[in-house]
């Protein structure tokens, strides 16, 4: 270690490719990070079960959050173009201990849930091609998951330009996928040929409090979940032609997108299979839509099941992306050791921090699943507490970064200020709800008792408290990048450009 606490081995000075990608690109991997097929279809039948027919209501109200913290990742990144994006701007906003921790989360959360998305994307491509018996076997559908997320990272390796490639094709054979099966349906509504207890829709099924009470926020909590992974494109902003805004707007648009999406998706089921089906095979979660494919689509049920799999195939590969480029970020200013910094010579991408994302993401996956599959499911269900986490903190820190500009004008004062703010109130609000639901064991998966707390308030808790002892012991070793101060947005570069 040097004289001034930091590594002796300082990071390569090789950078990330700049314009490797343009907007459109930048949309895209945005878009299939959210695995808006497999997310959908995870939770359509959990939300019909708390809410009935005000389920499309609930995926418009979870859109408002995500929409005004999306303002801030819009904002925030016009002032700083930091692959790190969350891990930046809170360590200039407020400090490198919060800065430290919203990194952390963010990192963290791509180590849970790639093996399950993984695994997802393996057993639907087998369902759709009538592999039935292998996606039953444990042992092949792992083997198969591991080589999958293998593949996804060396393409995320190769380069920003293979991987945006990748992601047009799936997010257009998805979105195809999914537009055949709202058609059929909606289509069977009308026509009186449906087989299940199809509903009318209407209008009253947009608003979101027609069930009201926990049952409101329990469903709230699981539509914020379907729109987590949008601000992907901005951890490529270095990557990104445009880099001051073109990831920005391509964060906003995706929630917009996704909405839309959502809306029609959820409208189109809920009206093909009614409520109380939904309820009663909400325990099925996303194999809930192959159900529903097999009715409403008969031997063409194949092209939902793709769609659901290049979902989880896209979201495998993107979900790397912020992971691997908050390490990148966060190595680059001390935050980790300098390994995890370098840029592979050829490829200009953080070939070391992907890779040990997608080794501890298959470690994670290979002993929760092999502990109990209802804890791999446990774990996915504290995603929801690192997720309000580093959302909450970026809406407050580009509050707290801007404040002395909040008042220039009453756009500012919303769209900078008020309106992240509110953001975090909501996401603040969601995850003490979800603290207080996930205590009780009764709510989890495996319906077990850890320390008397349900499975994935310890997992959530776990990893807070394991990133809280990695930053203190690497405050002790390296405490270079703990002598930052926090700051606010220069001026100059807020009058040089529209804000």
């Amino acid at each position: 270690m040097a004289e001034d606490g930091t590594d002796a081995e300082q990071p390569p000075q090789a950078s990330l490719k700049p314009d490797a990608i343009g907007f459109v690109d930048a949309l895209v991997i945005g878009l299939n990070a959210t695995s808006p097929a497999y997310s959908v279809a995870a939770v359509i039948g959990p939300i019909v079960a708390l809410v009935g027919i005000h389920a499309p209501g609930v995926m418009l109200a979870s859109f408002v959050p995500m929409l005004l913290i999306a303002s801030a990742f819009y904002h925030l990144n016009k002032v700083d173009q930091d692959c790190g994006t969350t891990f930046s701007w809170v360590t200039r906003a407020m400090g490198p201990w919060a800065g430290w921790l919203g990194g952390w989360a963010i990192t963290m959360t791509g180590v849970l849930v790639v093996g399950s998305l993984a695994d997802v994307a393996v057993t639907f491509f087998l369902l759709a091609v009538g592999l039935d018996g292998w996606a039953e076997n444990d042992v092949v559908r792992q083997v198969l998951t591991v080589l999958l997320i293998l593949l996804m990272t060396a393409v995320c390796v190769i380069g920003t330009e293979v991987s945006a490639k990748v992601q047009n094709v799936l997010i257009l054979a998805q979105v195809v996928c999914l537009l055949a099966f709202a058609v059929v349906a909606l289509q069977r509504v009308y026509a009186g040929t449906g087989t299940l207890g199809s509903l009318d829709p209407g209008f009253g099924w947009l608003d979101p409090f027609g069930a009201g009470g926990a049952s409101l926020t329990a469903s709230l909590l699981l539509g914020v979940f379907t729109y987590w992974g949008w601000e992907s494109a901005v951890n490529l902003t270095e990557e990104v032609e445009d880099s001051a805004t073109a990831p920005g707007r391509a964060a906003v648009w995706s929630t917009v997108l996704l909405l839309v999406t959502y809306l029609a998706v959820a409208f189109a089921v809920v009206a093909y299979a009614g409520t109380d089906y939904l309820a009663e095979n909400a325990a099925e979660e996303e194999f809930v839509f192959a159900l529903l494919a097999e009715e409403a689509m008969g031997g063409w049920d194949w092209v939902v099941l793709l769609a659901v799999s290049t979902s989880a195939l896209a979201s495998t590969q993107t979900t790397i992306i912020p992971a691997s480029r908050t390490g990148l970020s966060m190595a680059r200013r001390h935050a980790l050791p300098a390994h995890f910094g370098r840029i592979h010579p050829r490829f200009r991408t953080p070939d070391v921090s992907t890779w040990w994302v997608a080794g501890i993401a298959i470690a994670w996956y290979l002993v929760l699943y092999h502990l109990s599959e209802n804890a791999l499911f446990d774990s996915l269900t504290a995603l929801s507490l690192l997720i309000a986490f580093y959302y909450a903190l970026t809406g407050l820190a580009c509050a707290v970064y801007y404040r002395r500009q909040l008042t220039r004008s009453a756009r500012n004062l919303f769209f900078i200020g008020l309106g992240p703010l509110i953001g975090s109130g909501l996401l603040a609000w969601l995850l003490v709800e979800s603290v207080a639901d996930m205590s009780d064991p009764a709510n989890s998966y495996s319906g077990d008792s850890w320390f008397g707390l349900g499975p994935p308030l310890v997992i959530g808790v776990g990893i807070v408290l394991v990133g809280v002892v990695l930053m203190i012991v690497r405050r002790l070793r390296a405490p270079a990048f703990w002598s930052e101060h926090p700051s606010v947005v220069d001026p100059a570069l807020v009058d040089g450009k529209e804000s």
